[in-house]
């Protein structure tokens, strides 16, 4: 296992010290003193189970955002309240290695789950050559973890896609989608589509959208004439479309969770910013457009955790589960200029954050991460200001009027994602590894060896 440096030990020292006189905060997982969760987490050890919780497109504006309308501004979410902090750097690279400082949701996603950088649209595979690199995840399941990932985008989407899957463009979702990838093919002897791999993958629980990928036929191979969810079912999956399948799953044998065609619908509504930005408004905090039965992210983490966990105690192993948990339309909503959709999506994930440190709190041995693939577009600026992009007026928990702007494209395009670096937050064995500002890379070497993977 690999010490702290220095630099860590300087940085978390800093950190006790100044938590010195906090009181005691109160959260679901019970009452914690700040300087001796610091310490305990500083210690480092081993983990059994890794929680990744990333926020997509969830930079500090987008936390800050959130937090200002539902808790207020003097108020903390769930995410703000992991003992130790601190900031990544998320650019991707060129093809010949040379930084590309805005990086997308597949290169951004391989550099935590390889450890390796790569070019925008790539998942999992080398900036140059194109070559597959193992994933934390095949490692986890290659040294005997269960493993899971949950998910409001497509389960084939670029952020789940990073860990079963290794793809020269992040567009090849399924069997039909595999135009931008001729030698991922079967046919040329290739893995295949990502949802065709995510199945041979024997991943123990997936949970998200994207049936429309699942239901594409098989062109070639063993399951040649099958859809991806017969191939599924073949491969002993449970198939399961809604809250309640969901939750009658039984554990010990892998879980597919198709919960809506494309994306999970979000959970709140409103008015999209505009040119001259919009009149005052509160967001509607539910989504007629969502159908009945599908499961809140909160839901779908905790139920993926009770399978990995049940389905490792029936094994009788010592080893625990890895499990990735996104909040895929943080972003998606950040793209359309959407700032009530977007503040929904974050404080639906900020309750799955919830769930993750609740369990933490039984299981101390359990390193939870949050953190974010990139930085995006909504900014919070003065009620005066007239900025020349989108903008919108809302009326927060607290009364009060808020302006959000999206200026990083011009109106009628779809916002960008910007370069800055983002919030990493832990707690658990190892988590002194995300103080200070480290690369997006150092996540993949804090997981391998937390869980001591070889």
């Amino acid at each position: 296992m690999l010490k702290p440096t220095r630099r860590h030990l300087m940085t978390a020292t800093a950190l006790v010290a100044a938590t010195t006189a906090a009181v005691a905060v109160t959260t679901t997982a019970g009452a914690f003193d700040g300087k001796d969760r610091a310490r305990s987490a500083i210690r480092g050890g081993k983990a059994k189970n890794v929680i990744l919780l990333i926020g997509d497109g969830m930079g500090d504006s987008e936390i800050t955002l959130a937090r200002d309308y539902t808790v207020g501004a003097d108020g903390r979410l769930n995410m703000d309240r992991f003992p130790l902090t601190g900031a990544y750097t998320t650019y991707s690279v060129h093809a010949d290695g040379t930084p590309d400082y805005v990086t997308d949701s597949a290169a951004s996603g391989t550099g935590w789950a390889t450890g390796v950088k790569t070019v925008n649209g790539r998942i999992s595979k080398t900036p140059g050559t194109d070559k597959p690199v193992r994933t934390i995840l095949e490692l986890a399941q290659r040294n005997g973890y269960a493993t899971g990932s949950v998910t409001t985008a497509e389960l084939t989407d670029a952020t789940p896609a990073v860990l079963a899957s290794h793809a020269t463009d992040r567009s090849c979702q399924g069997p039909a989608d595999m135009a931008k990838c001729p030698k991922d093919t079967i046919a040329a002897g290739g893995p295949g589509s990502i949802a065709e791999q995510f199945v041979n993958h024997k991943v123990d629980v997936l949970f998200g959208g994207g049936r429309r990928r699942f239901d594409q036929q098989v062109t070639d191979g063993r399951y040649k004439g099958l859809t991806v969810t017969e191939q599924a079912r073949r491969l002993g999956y449970q198939v399961v479309t809604d809250d309640a399948s969901m939750k009658a799953a039984k554990a010990g044998k892998p879980v597919l969770g198709l919960f809506a065609t494309g994306n999970v619908p979000v959970e709140w509504t409103g008015e999209v910013a505009a040119v001259g930005g919009t009149d005052p408004q509160r967001c509607v905090t539910s989504n007629p457009d969502r159908p009945s039965g599908t499961p809140s992210l909160a839901d779908s983490a905790a139920e993926a955790i009770r399978l990995l966990a049940a389905k490792q105690r029936r094994a009788h192993s010592h080893k625990g589960f890895f499990l990735q948990i996104e909040g895929a339309s943080i972003d998606k909503r950040d793209h359309a200029a959407d700032p009530c959709g977007q503040i929904g999506e974050t404080a639906a994930f900020d309750r799955a954050v919830k769930v993750a440190r609740a369990y933490a709190a039984q299981h101390p041995d359990t390193l939870v991460v949050t953190t974010a693939d990139h930085g995006h577009t909504s900014q919070i600026v003065p009620l005066g200001a007239n900025p020349p992009g989108l903008s919108s007026t809302l009326v927060t928990n607290e009364g009060q009027q808020l302006k959000v702007n999206y200026s990083t494209d011009t109106p009628g395009r779809s916002q960008e994602h910007t370069g800055t670096e983002v919030r990493i937050a832990a707690q658990g064995p190892q988590a002194y590894r995300v103080l200070g500002v480290t690369n997006q890379t150092d996540l993949f070497t804090t997981m391998r060896e937390a869980l001591h993977l070889r």
